[in-house]
């Protein structure tokens, strides 16, 4: 088993973090050498599936995932309540669970969490890397959820994150 959590704060409101984590193609726009499509069904809520599709050529595979748990966030205000969403991942090559959660905080910030359990076929590689593994994923989530920061940071002020205001 591989498990890692990311945290990544972000300078904008929870809501406007949350839809663009639940647009499932833009996780691409942020996450290297991967594209996602949705399937036929609701797109959005539980039930909603889709397929990441990761790595180049005949080292790419397909990491199909289906919501099971959804609660947006209530709103924008450090007392609002969180959002989380739960994904099954049930690919041939990656099968586990992950969630992630985007926490309301003041100033209209938030902070999103972002969790992996999962096992990676054959079974042997996570039994022997699974350190390796859950080191790779906490590192290249944490650069996925920072290239998200920074792209909702930018359409939320019209800027750059990190520019002087």
């Amino acid at each position: 088993m591989a498990e890692f959590t990311v945290v990544q704060e972000v300078n904008a409101p929870a809501t406007v973090v949350w839809a663009a984590l639940v647009d499932w193609p833009r996780h691409g726009d942020w996450a290297p050498l991967t594209a996602v499509r949705t399937l036929p069904g609701p797109s959005e809520g539980t039930g909603a599936t889709f397929v990441a599709r990761s790595g180049v050529g005949p080292l790419a595979f397909d990491d199909p995932m289906t919501v099971v748990g959804w609660q947006p966030p209530s709103g924008d205000g450090e007392h609002d309540r969180l959002g989380r969403c739960e994904v099954r991942k049930s690919g041939r090559v990656v099968h586990g669970r992950a969630w992630f959660s985007v926490t309301p905080l003041p100033g209209r910030r938030c902070r999103v969490v972002w969790y992996e359990d999962v096992t990676v076929s054959p079974r042997k590689i996570t039994r022997f890397a699974g350190p390796v593994l859950s080191l790779a994923g906490r590192l290249g989530f944490a650069a996925t959820l920072r290239a998200l920061a920074r792209d909702v940071e930018q359409a939320v002020t019209g800027r750059p994150s990190g520019s002087p205001s």
